[in-house]
């Protein structure tokens, strides 16, 4: 019965980590939509290229720094319990390879494809691991000081605060470091329009998304007797609060309704396994409102050019959903219990403030050192041809 109990833990986790695999597609696809044509085929092998970069580092250095243990032993080793702990290193790395993803679309159609590779060993090898072993490890004593304050620990069942928080509060400080894109902002106060390439694409990309959160969220459970309906439910209801918000809200604008369900299921992985499913779906539409809301401010009032609007989305959203697992996890709103909205706060505040150092300092060096940005006549001319010498559109450009 072990040896069964193993297989089939085995394979549930590993089927989640092909789940949330293939959510690096829809990130691909997501980005590809929103940038404009010249940058296509970048956003596409971005997500590639961090993929393989932060898969290396979290092997070699990250998850060791997370979870104390390493890979670098005789494969005999390795294979114990069916390999369990290689599956489950496969499953969280998905997780950690989700912040270059995330940064990727903030600083897209401007930014030097190598220095980002840089920074995404930087990141991935560690400021989210210190992060990860801290709410999902117990290590260096802040969950336990926590629970002695506030009687509770900092809760974050499937990453709202520790993957897009962290992922989102790291890509404000790049935003802001590389600047806009040029002519994005005139000098006479107005603002140029830099539409979606692809609202297709952009579609596929969040439905790929909408897809692998399932598996992003269920799996979390790591173990197949701790599988709950419970965070699938609420899931789908967070997913579907953030999608009617923000078709309301958004004013039927498309970009905004494929983006309101990203926008739910990153605040509801946090309390997943605790909420209500009415309180995940209130959950989802606070944050449908909070990514159109503060999509249009950060773009047309604040001018900070954040091109897939990641901090809103998932910098915001997450630290909403650490907050509100903290408010509809409460057995008097319907949750589970078990869970502080102070040690919520607080675990929240500390992972946002990490990773808006971890994004200034990582990016601010690179922007002293080796420089962050494209030329003028690169960034004009578009990422596709200067940084990889082919169009989207070779064919349709070579008959012009």
């Amino acid at each position: 019965m072990d040896a069964l109990k193993q297989g089939a833990d085995t394979l549930f986790i590993l089927l989640g980590a092909i789940m949330v695999l293939a959510m690096h597609g829809g990130f691909a696809f997501l980005e590809l939509g929103t940038v404009r044509e010249k940058n296509q085929i970048n956003a596409l092998v971005k997500i590639l290229a961090d993929f393989c970069v932060s898969a290396l580092v979290y092997f070699l250095v990250g998850y060791s720094v997370a979870y104390g243990t390493g890979f670098l032993v005789g494969a005999g080793s390795l294979i114990e319990k069916n390999g369990y702990e290689l599956v489950k290193f496969f499953f969280l790395l998905t997780f950690a390879a989700a912040i270059p993803a995330i940064v990727s679309g903030g600083i897209a159609e401007r930014a030097r494809f190598y220095p980002q590779l840089f920074a995404t060993a930087l990141i991935v090898g560690i400021v989210y691991p210190v992060f990860e072993g801290v709410a999902w490890n117990q290590r260096w004593g802040f969950q336990a000081w926590l629970k002695a304050f506030t009687g509770e620990e900092f809760h974050d069942f499937a990453g709202s605060v520790v993957v897009h928080a962290v992922g989102g509060w790291v890509a404000l400080g790049a935003v802001v470091l590389l600047g806009a894109r040029r002519n994005r902002y005139r000098r006479d106060g107005g603002i140029s329009a830099h539409p979606p390439s692809s609202i297709p694409f952009l579609a596929l990309g969040s439905w790929m998304l909408i897809v692998g959160w399932f598996g992003f969220n269920v799996m979390s459970a790591q173990t197949l007797d701790k599988i709950s309906g419970l965070v699938a439910v609420n899931s789908l209801m967070a997913m579907v609060g953030g999608t009617l918000v923000a078709l309301v809200i958004g004013r039927n604008d498309p970009g905004f309704v494929h983006n309101g369900p990203l926008a739910g299921l990153v605040a509801v992985c946090a309390g997943s396994d605790l909420m209500h499913p009415v309180g995940a779906l209130v959950v989802g539409g606070v944050a449908g409102a909070i990514f159109v809301s503060m999509f249009s401010l950060t773009q047309n009032r604040w001018r900070i050019d954040d091109v897939l609007g990641v901090w809103p989305l998932h910098g915001l959203c997450g630290a909403w959903g650490g907050i509100a697992a903290g408010i509809f996890g409460t057995e008097a709103l319907g949750g589970l219990g078990g869970v502080s909205l102070t040690a919520q706060l607080i675990g929240t505040l500390a992972g946002v403030a990490w990773a808006l150092l971890g994004g200034f300092v990582i990016y601010g060096l690179l922007r002293i050192t080796v420089g962050l940005r494209l030329g003028q006549e690169e960034e004009f001319e578009g990422a596709d041809l200067s940084i990889h010498r082919v169009s989207a559109t070779a064919e349709r450009q070579s008959n012009w």
